[in-house]
């Protein structure tokens, strides 16, 4: 997950730093980063309990997004996340999405940024393209092994 999210950040050019720290186990830990004066958003990822992106967003009042891991319990993870209680939000993705975690954050980051909110335009025109271009792989699969009933237009 923190490869998927470091891996969005450093295409869109936005610095990061990683760390480890448990709510549970190294709370004073996580209460320190929360007071990081070098921080815009902060992106938690956690599994079992999860309680990290909770405990970091009772710390702090900047944007925190959560990124439930998947396990053998997945809903003990989304749960811990979006069932913040009131006064104590945290932004959840999908079950391992960190790349999202890191476009939510360079969203959350580019209202005050002109060059990243056109770094980040550019980034989706470029995932729109690629859909484009496995649409028509697909459509070439299909024809090649005579499997494609009538297109559009044609029935």
């Amino acid at each position: 997950m923190a490869r998927k999210c470091t891996d969005v950040l450093s295409e869109l050019g936005i610095p990061y730093d990683v760390e480890v720290a448990s709510a549970h186990r190294t709370p004073d830990r996580v209460r320190d980063l929360a007071a990081r004066d070098d921080v815009d958003v902060f992106i938690a990822i956690a599994g079992l309990s999860a309680a990290l992106p909770g405990v970091l967003a009772a710390h702090t009042a900047r944007p925190v997004i959560g990124v439930p891991v998947s396990g053998r319990v997945n809903m003990d993870a989304i749960l811990s996340m979006v069932q913040m209680p009131g006064g104590v939000p945290v932004g959840v993705v999908g079950l391992d999405r960190g790349d999202n975690a890191a476009l939510l954050a360079a969203s959350i980051l580019s209202l005050s940024d002109e060059s990243l909110k056109k770094r980040l335009a550019e980034y989706r025109e470029k995932m729109a393209k690629k859909v484009f271009e496995d649409s028509e792989i697909v459509k070439k699969e299909i024809k090649r092994d005579g499997a494609g009933g009538p297109g559009p237009g044609e029935g």
